[in-house]
């Protein structure tokens, strides 16, 4: 039984067609591809390393980040709001609630009265800018994005960012008392007064799910599209605030640890809480790359297990098409467009593309706005682009690092070798990569 379902998990359940089964069973399929797809590449990718770097960085940038949103809710009158918001989201760690406030408040202090300034300052934005790069980071490498953001953009939008979440903050606090005054003002009323608690207690799901989407939507420097970041999303926000109830309800299991530990408990209960917030985030972006790009993945392949003879012949595929398209005169390929052309599932194209470029073989055509999609082109006159060039360059590419006595190279059975190795890449520039073809 086990070996059946592990064939089935392998291979079986992606040669289903919509046409084989029930739409049902169909539906149920395309979940369970999507699961183990992003599971997959949740432990490929080491994910659980980049949530623990986004830890780090969090812990780090917190307090600053927070100076900065309540210095801009002071000056609008709100920063009652923002604090209320702020203990209510860790109900969980009231002590950590404490002393964070108490870090802000002295932070905030010093700087009205001049004494934070020079290196402090420059701590600051140094501890903001790293948070915020991990996480455009790990966004982009989940949907295999390779340019982030210029400076510009950057700026913009993440100073957008810090004057919007104080207002978002604070309209839905004002939403939340007001539905708790009707529903105190409704005691003899049956079904309203229950009707609007349940929407009070709903309020901090649907911010969290609100939160992911904004979150998966807007972080990756790519075209992300809104319909496939709904169920993740959701699932996301239902798990972060099942976090928070787990974590209230577990307290009475953690107080030998607090016994031990004393006040210092809340420094890595806090940490441990942060590190399972961003794997739950992160599980959700794996999630919403899958669901965009299910239909892409016609086997379930990897790159790094991919033999080095077919991974060349795959390279010299792509080669051919960007070569044959240029020849044309057509509109360059993208990444999309490749994979429909030649079948190859869209991570390994990426994947191939990239190590492309780095050989020099192409050249990638894209614009700083987000969501443009990257074409690519030669790198090189296609009348010069063969076979055995494109091998050439491929195994070319890094540098000579390790101290090695190489004078034996220059010996007789070295130099034939030699020899026959170039004759052998001789014999391949005869093959234009533009002729070969599917």
């Amino acid at each position: 039984m086990i070996q059946k379902i592990i064939q089935f998990i392998e291979t079986d359940m992606w040669r289903i067609s919509k046409n084989n089964v029930s739409p049902l069973k169909f539906l149920l399929v395309e979940i369970l591809k999507k699961l183990v797809i992003a599971i997959r590449f949740f432990i490929s990718k080491r994910v659980m390393l980049k949530a623990s770097a986004l830890t780090y960085s969090t812990l780090l940038a917190i307090v600053p980040i927070l100076a900065v949103v309540f210095a801009i809710a002071r000056g609008f009158g709100y920063n009652k709001y923002i604090e209320v918001w702020f203990r209510d989201a860790f109900e969980s760690q009231p002590q950590v609630a404490d002393v964070i406030i108490g870090f802000v408040n002295s932070y905030l202090i010093h700087t009205k009265s001049g004494i934070f300034l020079g290196v402090g300052l420059l701590f600051m934005l140094y501890t903001v800018l790293m948070l915020v790069s991990n996480v455009e980071d790990a966004f982009n490498e989940i949907w295999q994005v390779t340019k982030p953001r210029s400076i510009f953009r950057t700026f913009t939008d993440y100073l957008a960012m810090f004057f919007c979440f104080p207002i978002v903050i604070v309209v839905t606090s004002g939403i939340s008392i007001f539905m708790a005054t009707i529903a105190d003002s409704m005691p003899d009323y049956l079904m309203l007064g229950p009707a609007i608690r349940f929407l009070i207690d709903m309020i901090p799901y649907v911010l969290m799910i609100v939160m992911f989407i904004a979150l998966y939507t807007f972080m990756p420097n790519t075209h992300v599209k809104a319909k496939h970041v709904i169920v993740p999303s959701v699932l996301a926000g239902v798990a972060m605030q099942g976090l928070q109830i787990f974590y209230i309800h577990s307290q009475i299991f953690l107080s030998g640890y607090n016994a031990i530990y004393g006040s210092f408990a809340a420094l890595p209960l806090f940490m441990l809480w942060v590190q399972i917030s961003w794997t739950i985030c992160l599980f959700g972006a794996e999630l919403c790359y899958a669901n965009q790009y299910l239909d892409y993945y016609d086997y379930n392949a990897n790159t790094g297990e991919i033999s080095y003879r077919y991974r060349t012949m795959m390279c010299a595929l792509l080669m051919g098409c960007i070569c044959r398209k240029f020849a044309e005169g057509g509109k360059p390929y993208s990444a999309s467009q490749l994979r429909d052309e030649t079948k190859i599932p869209i991570r390994i194209v990426n994947d191939l593309l990239k190590e492309l470029l780095n050989a020099g073989l192409i050249v990638e055509l894209t614009s700083d706005e987000k969501g443009e999609t990257s074409h690519f082109l030669p790198a090189e006159d296609i009348k010069n682009l063969t076979l055995g060039y494109m091998i050439d360059c491929m195994e070319s590419y890094g540098q000579w690092k390790l101290d090695l006595d190489v004078s034996q190279l220059f010996s007789e059975h070295w130099g034939k070798a030699m020899e026959l190795r170039s004759n052998y890449l001789h014999s391949l520039s005869d093959f234009k990569l533009q002729d070969l073809r599917l």
